[in-house]
């Protein structure tokens, strides 16, 4: 369900927050095992399970939203798409990840080179892993809660 109030709305975004760091963390330690590949199926793996999570937290999976009335789910769907959102609301494919990790691909590009570096690459793979999939995660978080702020905003106005 969409929250109804932005104290809600916070409330959510911390615990998705929360949520993000852990499962960076889970991708850092992936990426120090140094076998081609490894880090990025596992990166993959994570979001695929991340993304979804985020968007039912905030209301705003594909079967919460067909839930919805016709009148607000239109609204969702207008405020999604003028926000420019590839995941908001969408089911989450491996395609949509691989794209998504493109993104930040000069990053996987240097993790995947420095892990054969003894020590010192490791730890910078990992680091790289990490704030990768916490950048993704927390930009994902971001969309989901500037969607349900304007949802919240607008139902303020109309009760107005």
């Amino acid at each position: 369900m969409i929250p109804m109030t932005l104290n809600e709305l916070d409330r959510i975004r911390e615990e998705c927050k929360s949520m993000v760091t852990k499962r960076a963390s889970a991708s850092a330690a992936a990426a120090v095992v140094p076998v081609p590949g490894v880090d990025v199926g596992a990166d993959v793996a994570i979001m695929l399970e991340l993304l979804p999570a985020i968007n039912r937290k905030f209301g705003l999976s594909p079967e919460q939203i067909d839930q919805l009335d016709a009148a607000v789910k239109g609204q969702i769907l207008v405020i999604i798409s003028s926000l420019g959102s590839k995941l908001v609301g969408k089911f989450i494919t491996k395609e949509a990840v691989v794209l998504l990790l493109k993104k930040v691909g000069t990053r996987v590009a240097v993790k995947s080179v420095t892990k054969f570096i003894p020590f010192v690459g490791q730890a910078v793979s990992a680091g790289i892993s990490f704030g990768a999939m916490k950048y993704l995660g927390n930009s994902h978080i971001d969309e989901c809660y500037e969607v349900c702020k304007r949802i919240i905003q607008r139902n303020q106005h109309e009760s107005a």
